[in-house]
């Protein structure tokens, strides 16, 4: 498995998939990658996103009253897939619909459809043996999330369980924008480096460049998503160009100044 990131910071982008629906979608995510995204998770909305907060679980409700499934999440990959050959994909789900699906016919479907990985929220690393052997055995990246409240013990399990990278929880609660990065994240990281070589991504609650930036000073990617996902909410009808703008307002803050435009 290649690592996913480029060039540091490197841009995670999160969706939700089916809101406003599943055409919208893979119109946004190929306006994010054009526009400067590195990895791109695609979010399989779920009808209990205990991880989330407000604006992602209004997505998830919005998504799933069009159907929108796990299977149908893995066939957006593959098209997406077609046109963006060295953009990182991920998978981002909860537990439930992978166990619907089959674990095992999970891992063939989404190597298949070209994923790179998937984070699922809400496994712990102590339970994941049979998904940790399906996702080895069709050569796809395991990532898991690591707390600012995990021993350090368990930081150890979940760098040797995780390929890719490693996501560190910038803050405990749930998903959402924040006006401030807590202080968590950097500590987090630094905790992180002792354990693994991977890179590390911090995520939750980054939702402007000056947080971008931020990371970037100690991070090796940032992950946004409810600052997406509320772009996409308040802007219906010109989805993909909303997210278009915002993700260049991000990616010109880690380019050179020779390459930053306006």
């Amino acid at each position: 498995m290649p690592l996913f990131f480029h060039k540091k910071p490197a841009l995670v982008v999160y969706v939700t998939c089916g809101d406003p629906d599943l055409g919208t979608t893979r119109d946004i995510v190929l306006a994010a990658i054009e526009a400067g995204a590195d990895v791109i998770e695609l979010g399989v909305p779920f009808s209990d996103p205990v991880a989330d907060g407000p604006v992602i679980q209004r997505a998830s409700e919005r998504a799933l009253k069009h159907g929108t499934s796990l299977a149908q999440v893995l066939t957006l990959a593959a098209e997406v897939r077609q046109q963006a050959q060295s953009t990182g994909l991920i998978i981002f789900t909860y537990l439930n619909p992978i166990l619907r699906m089959g674990v095992k016919k999970f891992c063939l479907v989404a190597r298949h459809a070209g994923v790179d990985g998937a984070l699922v929220t809400d496994l712990p690393v102590e339970e994941a043996h049979e998904y940790l052997r399906a996702m080895r055995a069709n050569d796809l990246a395991p990532v898991f999330l690591a707390s600012p409240t995990s021993p350090d013990s368990r930081l150890k399990e979940i760098a040797a369980a995780s390929k890719g990278f490693v996501y560190a929880v910038s803050r405990t609660g749930v998903t959402g924008a924040r006006q401030q990065l807590a202080n968590d994240a950097q500590k987090l990281v630094r905790r992180l480096r002792k354990v693994t070589k991977l890179p590390i991504a911090v995520g939750f609650g980054i939702s402007t460049a000056e947080h971008f930036a931020e990371v970037g000073e100690f991070a090796d990617a940032a992950v946004v998503g409810s600052a997406i996902v509320e772009t996409i909410e308040r802007n219906r009808g010109r989805e993909a160009a909303a997210v278009a703008e915002f993700v260049n307002k991000l990616s010109a803050i880690s380019s050179p100044p020779s390459a930053r435009t306006g």
